[in-house]
């Protein structure tokens, strides 16, 4: 079986992993920190210790936070650009481990996007090629598969950013130091810590901040519906688990509040009744990204058992 390594660097942690996908999986954690130089040799020094106890990989995957430069023809291409994360804006995070691990086809993509490819992999969306994957912790992001494809452009969809209406009467200002009070200023963990004082996994149930923070998202939802037209929406991340209210009564709010406002327009027997099998969370839970990061892994090595292929096949017809 060919063996693969995958990254997965988040706000708050990076995960790695060794493995082919979520039934053989081996993962550490270590805190993403302020300092990338400290501990990024901590995550390529436990994937080398993974090679020596059980082979070479065959490639690797990394699935980061952002924003990122994932244009090959760009000369900032495998960089974090311009995070919030201060102490990791422009480090190059590709490169670090294209030096660590040279000869071996690297998969690099989002964070969010190789969650939705896990998910579409082994998770909440098999058989589908049109859903958003979306998290909300640390950060919010969104990865939108179109066609069976992660969706980039002109650089990649940052969905946490988009700006939603205020509620009336809310005058939280937000915590995003770009925009404010965008999704992601108003819905992250750190903005309710914020807005209460109190972490998102201690919040009481009965707090009015899970009411404003469904309800924001339950707008930025619907703005991704309307634009998009995903199949399904996974919604994971912390946020989600919503502390002592618990997730499923914050789907139930998310998914009330999608269906007022999309006020009846989009016609689609998946967007009727509650909306339960609509709007999900991710059947992969916290490894969604790191098999994700596997499946990158395993996509750059099939591109590069291809091109070996094709320039064998060019060389013999010569």
């Amino acid at each position: 079986m060919p063996f693969f390594g995958g990254i997965e660097a988040g706000g708050t942690k990076i995960v790695c992993a060794s493995g082919t996908g979520p039934e053989d999986i081996h993962r550490a954690e270590f805190p993403s920190g302020d300092v990338p130089e400290t501990v990024l040799p901590s995550v390529i020094g436990w994937l080398r210790g993974e090679e020596h106890r059980r082979g070479p990989f065959r490639a690797l995957g990394i699935g980061s936070f952002g924003p990122v430069d994932l244009s090959p023809l760009s000369p900032s291409y495998g960089r974090i650009t311009t995070t919030p994360k201060e102490g990791w804006r422009y480090t190059d995070i590709l490169g670090a481990f294209r030096r660590a691990f040279p000869g071996i086809p690297i998969g690099f993509d989002t964070d969010v996007n190789a969650a939705a490819l896990g998910e579409r992999r082994w998770g909440a969306a098999r058989g589908l090629d049109d859903f958003v994957y979306i998290t909300m912790g640390t950060g919010i992001g969104a990865g939108a598969m179109a066609g069976g494809s992660p969706l980039h452009g002109l650089v990649h969809p940052e969905a946490g950013h988009i700006r939603i209406p205020r509620l009336p009467g809310d005058a939280f200002p937000g915590i995003c130091p770009f925009h404010g009070d965008c999704w992601e200023g108003l819905c992250s963990g750190p903005a309710i810590r914020k807005r209460t004082g109190i972490p998102a996994e201690d919040l009481p149930g009965d707090h009015e901040a899970w009411i404003l923070t469904a309800r924001y998202t339950a707008l930025a939802v619907a703005n991704l519906v309307c634009t998009l037209s995903p199949r399904r929406v996974i919604l994971g991340g912390s946020v989600p688990r919503a502390g002592l209210l618990g997730r499923e009564r914050f789907l139930a709010m998310v998914r009330g509040g999608v269906r007022e406002a999309l006020g009846g327009y989009i016609s689609a027997p998946e967007l009727s009744g509650d909306l339960s099998g609509y709007i999900l969370p991710p059947l992969l839970e916290e490894n969604a990204g790191i098999c994700g990061a596997l499946v990158l892994a395993r996509e750059a090595w099939d591109k590069d058992r291809r091109h070996e292929t094709a320039s064998r096949e060019d060389i013999s017809s010569r």
